[in-house]
């Protein structure tokens, strides 16, 4: 049986209910999540193995995440002990030509202070056949970033297959940082996963006669990046997600596959956004899934796609929807009408 992996931070996500502004706020409503987290518990619902390797504090902050992991499945065996606090992260959600908003607060997070002894791959990733992390892991700290350069290295030797999201983080570090410490993991990396912006402010590979805030997207560009990305660092494959910001509250939702010297376009979503949190994670998750069952590359593009368009109708960090529910998004069934 197919088991992945995923290194990363989990964080408490306090946000105010609903539309309010922080300011408006009289309290604040909790939830856990992070981008490894996240790809975990996607997974786990849809019955695949899963292990989160993290650092948590040991006090009820900490256990509750540990807790939140058990709750939907995840082998939490590996989320270690120590350091003195959980990351947080404030969220403001954003509605019509609003943005969103994101503040931080993680600064000597445990898993920010973790050291490379901490982690021993060679017991993690036995049985394993899948390791996936984000660009957000090594942005924690050069300390973190070790870490994930040790975690590739023994991936790739017990042979497992290796993903990453490039996930672009400018309130965590400069492009040029990014870029620098991204290129060393890279050579270990089977399927690299970025979003309409990622290549660009992470490796200077930017897609033609493409503007997002316009929901103008180019296929033939993001053609030319995804080529690019795959003759500088050898990838087997790489996927790209396509967000067409119509405003905070309307999105479009598409994908594009590049693996075999062959470029695949997944059907594009009218998306109306109820938390976009974790869409992102959900297509990473839908693409694993995809990819460890084999369906081909159409339909894993069409699959991951449909996976992180439902999840833009789920309150959360978190993907709630079924493989019913997914299959039949793909299969045409957009309607959203009432199932009885």
């Amino acid at each position: 049986m197919a088991k992945v992996v995923c290194f990363g931070e989990i964080m408490l996500r306090l946000a105010p209910p609903g539309y309010l502004r922080f300011e408006q706020a009289a309290a604040l409503e909790v939830v856990y999540g992070g981008g490894e987290a996240n790809v975990c518990v996607a997974l786990a619902n849809f019955g695949v193995d899963t292990a989160l390797v993290t650092r948590v504090p040991e006090n009820p902050i900490g256990q509750s995440a540990v807790n939140e992991m058990r709750r939907y499945g995840v082998d939490t065996r590996w989320m270690l002990r120590g350091g003195e606090r959980l990351g947080i992260y404030f969220l403001e959600k954003g509605a019509s030509q609003r943005p969103s908003k994101v503040v931080y607060d993680r600064k000597l997070s445990a898993i920010s202070t973790s050291k490379r002894e901490d982690f021993d791959w060679e017991k993690i990733f036995a049985g394993a056949t899948w390791f996936h992390f984000t660009g957000i892991t090594p942005a924690l700290g050069e300390n973190v970033a070790e870490c994930v350069l040790d975690a590739c290295q023994a991936a790739k030797a017990a042979g497992l297959t290796v993903s990453c999201d490039l996930n672009f983080r400018k309130n965590l570090w400069t492009s040029e940082k990014a870029g620098k410490t991204m290129a060393r993991f890279m050579p270990y990396v089977d399927v690299c996963i970025a979003n309409e912006e990622d290549a660009d402010k992470v490796f200077g590979i930017k897609a033609h006669n493409t503007d997002v805030t316009s929901a103008s997207l180019s296929h033939e560009g993001y053609k030319d990046v995804a080529k690019q990305l795959t003759d500088r660092f050898g990838f087997k494959s790489v996927a790209i997600t396509l967000r067409g910001s119509i405003s905070a509250s309307d999105n479009t939702w598409a994908a594009m596959l590049y693996t075999g010297g062959e470029h695949y376009f997944s059907r594009e979503y009218p998306v109306h956004i109820v938390d976009r949190v974790g869409g992102g994670d959900s297509f990473a998750g839908g693409l694993i899934y995809g990819m460890l069952n084999n369906m081909g590359a159409q339909d894993t593009l069409e699959f991951a796609v449909a996976n992180s368009c439902l999840k833009h109708s789920v309150e959360g960090d978190h993907n709630h929807v079924t493989l019913a529910e997914v299959k039949a998004l793909m299969a045409g069934d957009a309607s959203g009408r009432v199932q009885r």
